[in-house]
């Protein structure tokens, strides 16, 4: 055994916000208080971006191995239920399909439902696909249950996220960490100060005091003071098939009660997000400002927004990329520091829960391996690569012809990684799967069927299962998952009942 072995005495994060402390968090219930100890700096002058919240299912997972109880984070945070994503006008203005969380129906014989329903189509069959989704019928409905609540029933089909209040999160997370031994330093870092071999040893905060540790973690968003500006790591661009630049972003009341779904509605030049709350909804503008100014992206949000706005409305400008490195030395960028691939898919909040969690589990002693951070980064980029991809194809994919912008996005020339995963499953709907993938099938097949991209045929194998009988076995799987759906409550009642929030500040009476 190596006796002459660092292990990490302090970490130091350097921001807040959700990336800041989701990795406070997250260390401070691993270390236990035994390892390594943890100071994060942030300053309230520095105002954080605030506008991930909208999740995906393994955000649960975070705090199940926080060991938060999901009910009480929820009235901490406003949340509401989130079942999937409903993207309107994407494929062609006025067609709207549903990105659902879960899986289709039940196998029938060990073969994938989809690869059935294939076999259907081509014979006649006009059934759609989402109706074998539980999650899906559930967010057309407006209905909603904990899916692990109705075992032995088509509900337990479906998944679910959240939507949260992202500066609540923020600061429950804070709460959390400091009751584990966190030191919270209020400052704003003035300075960087690196050893001669490229390691960070400290920083120094405006007012003079300085804070050496043996790790650093960069949590200050675009502008990525350590990552960046100081070891200097580039930046891969990936504007060229993301056009979208910036964003303007808005909190307004809620007209009728939040549904159980994250909004993605196309634009003339972008596209606008609705993240319902449970006493306000969260909406923006996702834009490229080559097609239109930031008052007209302004002006089109107002026009639709639904809803009195709360705060004022505030414009995000962006790029679309990844640092070539998220881990450099001792430097591990999380968030904004790290890259920015645009909300479409809800993955902000899990790309810093997946950045933490492969930190702890090549958790670096004070000399860091560079094996170790090769590993990281190699992990890191590929989980970015595949959200970037999945991203671009809801653009690439788009029959709209209507202005510049969407002919720009429909001629693209897409990615490599991306154009094959599209070739192989127009030949019979497969889908190219991995060890440790985001999107599986069901979420592939979803959004290239709802943007108009069929395979050319259905696997081989579902020959053998006898033709006979099929269409009516779907229509009773179909009809099976709608009236389970149908004795759900509404998704505002289930709130209502199991995780009332309490009133927010604005709603107060003067």
């Amino acid at each position: 055994m190596d006796q002459s072995r660092r292990p990490l005495k302090k970490i130091c994060i350097i921001g807040g916000g959700s990336a800041g402390w989701i990795a406070a968090a997250l260390m401070s219930e691993h270390f236990k208080g035994k390892l390594a100890e943890i100071e994060l700096v942030e300053s309230d002058d520095i105002g954080i971006v605030g506008v991930g919240e909208s999740t995906i299912p393994p955000f649960l997972q975070m705090l199940t191995r926080l060991g938060i109880n999901e009910q009480d984070f929820l009235k901490e945070v406003q949340g509401s239920f989130k079942l999937g994503i409903l993207f309107k006008d994407w494929k062609l203005k006025g067609d709207d399909y549903i990105h659902p969380f879960g899986r289709f129906g039940v196998p029938v014989e060990m073969d994938d439902l989809y690869q059935v329903w294939l076999r259907a189509r081509a014979q006649g069959y006009d059934g759609p696909l989402q109706a074998f989704a539980a999650a899906s019928v559930m967010i057309e409905q407006d209905r909603f249950t904990l899916p692990f609540k109705a075992p032995r029933t088509p509900v337990a089909s479906a998944a679910y996220a959240v939507h949260i209040d992202a500066r609540r999160m923020a600061r429950y997370l804070r709460r959390f960490s400091e009751a584990r031994g966190v030191t919270r330093t209020e400052g704003i870092v003035d300075q960087v100060v690196t050893r001669p071999d490229g390691f960070v040893e400290g920083v120094v905060l405006k007012d003079g005091r300085r804070i050496d540790a043996d790790f650093f973690i960069d949590c200050t968003g675009f502008r990525a003071l350590l990552i960046g500006k100081t070891m200097g790591v580039g930046y891969h661009d990936w504007s060229s098939w993301l056009p979208c630049n910036r964003a303007v972003a808005l909190q307004v009341t809620n007209p009728t009660p939040p549904g159980p779904y994250t909004l993605a509605h196309a634009q003339d030049h972008g596209w606008c997000w609705r993240i319902p709350l449970q006493q306000r909804s969260g909406v923006g503008y996702v834009f490229c400002d080559r097609h239109v100014s930031d008052d007209e992206a302004l002006a089109n949000l107002l026009a639709q927004a639904e809803g009195e706005p709360i705060v004022d409305p505030w414009i995000i400008p962006f790029k679309t990329g990844m640092r070539e490195r998220l881990w450099e030395k001792n430097v591990l960028s999380l968030g904004l520091a790290g890259g920015f691939i645009e909300p479409l898919e809800s993955t902000a909040l899990h790309l810093i829960y997946r950045g933490m969690d492969f930190f702890l589990r090549f958790l670096p002693d004070a000399d860091c391996d560079p094996a170790l951070i090769a590993e990281y980064n190699r992990r890191m980029t590929q989980d970015y690569e595949e959200i970037r991809d999945f991203v671009i194809m809801h653009y690439a994919t788009t029959q709209r012809d209507d202005n510049d912008f969407w002919r720009q996005c429909r001629t693209m020339e897409m990615p490599e990684s991306l154009k094959s995963k599209i070739e192989l499953f127009q030949v019979n709907g497969t889908v190219r799967e991995g060890v440790d993938l985001m999107f599986r099938s069901v979420s592939w097949q979803s959004v290239l069927e709802g943007m108009g991209v069929h395979p050319r045929a259905y696997h081989p194998l579902i020959d053998r299962i006898p033709f006979e009988g099929m269409p009516a076995y779907l229509d009773q799987a179909a009809t099976a998952i709608r009236r389970a759906v149908e004795g759900l409550p509404r998704h505002a009642d289930f709130l209502k009942d199991h995780c009332t929030a309490p009133s927010p500040d604005w709603a107060a009476p003067v």
